[in-house]
């Protein structure tokens, strides 16, 4: 005796291609190469508002202390190619050290960020690039970006110091702005 065979689609296939096999359905990529891009710096230095100001073109006074990770995608092109950047934002708070350390792997660039501000900010730069380069490979791309430089009145650290660091260091160095845009795309590209 033959049971009937239910009419009524799976919830996950659309309505109109509930008969045609799922091993037939191919998710098309939008991007030609993925990369996964971790921000890491001291609390406060403005790595959540480089990131919100890269991925919406958008800026808040408002400060608030990222919890572990968050990330955010954006899509660009590059040399007629799209890119997609996975980017991760990292909390710089000790406490989360143990659980953002484990998005430091398989990382295909490191945006190390202090705050031009604050001259602590800048003297553990040092102590992120120790820590990170546990996790990743040395063909992992990485930069150091001084935040704020829009505050330049307030400035702790000069622009000199710190690209002299960069140097010392072997990486890429910018200077920007999260609050006016000042070079934070040139920052990620």
């Amino acid at each position: 005796q033959r049971r009937p065979v239910l009419s009524t689609p799976h919830p996950a296939l659309p309505p109109s291609r509930h008969s045609v096999p799922l091993a037939t359905f191919r998710m098309k990529r939008d991007y030609d190469h993925l990369f996964k891009l971790v921000l890491i710096g001291d609390s406060g230095a403005g790595k959540s508002c480089l990131l919100l100001r890269f991925a919406d073109d958008a800026f808040t006074d408002s400060y608030i202390t990222t919890i572990g990770v968050d990330f955010r995608f954006k899509t660009i092109p590059v040399d007629k190619k799209t890119i997609k950047l996975q980017i991760w934002d990292t909390a710089g708070q000790e406490r989360f050290r143990t659980i953002t350390s484990a998005y430091y792997r398989g990382a295909d660039g490191i945006i190390l960020v202090y705050d031009i501000c604050d001259r602590e900010s800048f003297n553990h730069v040092d102590d992120w690039l120790n820590e990170v380069n546990r996790y990743v490979n040395e063909s992992t791309c990485k930069i150091l970006i001084g935040n704020k430089c829009d505050m330049s009145a307030e400035r702790q650290v000069s622009t000199e110091e710190a690209k002299k660091k960069a140097e010392e260091l072997g990486i890429a160095f910018i200077e920007c702005s999260a609050k006016d845009a000042t070079n934070v795309e040139a920052a990620f590209q």
